[in-house]
């Protein structure tokens, strides 16, 4: 029988900055590993020293995610609505955060930008012909990569994924009702 786990739902308020950073990591929280974009853009996973972008999910909607708490060593979990990240994607980018990245949430990178942010609305989507195969409501982003060390990680699978950096305000027990009812009334099958 699998433990049950606390869960908290995400959101922004006036008083949370939203995604502040995006770090570049081996062991990416979302799970969803980037592509790094090749000369031919139909094969993937192969480095094109010219153009160095990276391509991945940076959010991805009502993903469980597991954390544990520091102090007590509580295991829970967390999640991320779909509007939560249309507008957290939204404000990083009005907010100029383009050029705000990490390593393993430790060292800020410089020579690394968002050059490209779009969330997923279908499934003719630019993701789907990077063969990334995630849900509808993923944020995904474009990395220009011009710092030589971050690229050699890449290169060598250190790194392998994003990971934001942000805050997050928890949601009322009824906005996360709420939320499930506009999902369930939001699916294909209703």
């Amino acid at each position: 029988m699998e433990k049950k786990r606390k869960k908290i739902v995400y959101g922004l308020s006036d008083e949370v900055v939203g995604v502040y950073a995006i770090s570049i990591v081996e062991m990416p929280a979302m799970e969803a590993d980037f592509i790094a974009l090749s000369t031919d853009q139909k094969v993937f996973l192969k480095v094109d020293k010219e153009r160095r972008m990276l391509f991945g999910a940076a959010m991805i909607p009502d993903k469980e995610i597991l954390r544990i708490d520091k102090n007590t060593g509580e295991e829970y979990l967390i999640e991320f609505p779909a509007q939560t990240i249309v507008n957290a994607s939204q404000q990083f980018m009005k907010d100029g955060h383009q050029s705000d990245h990490t390593i393993e949430h430790t060292l800020k990178l410089n020579g690394m930008t968002v050059v490209e942010s779009w969330i997923k609305e279908g499934e003719s989507d630019k993701s789907v012909h990077f063969g990334m195969d995630y849900p509808i409501g993923t944020w995904f982003v474009g990395v220009k990569v011009d710092n030589d060390e971050a690229w050699a990680k890449v290169q060598t699978g250190e790194v392998r994924g994003f990971s934001i950096e942000g805050e997050f305000a928890q949601l009322s027990k009824e906005k996360q009702i709420l939320n499930e009812i506009e999902k369930v009334l939001s699916s294909p099958n209703n």
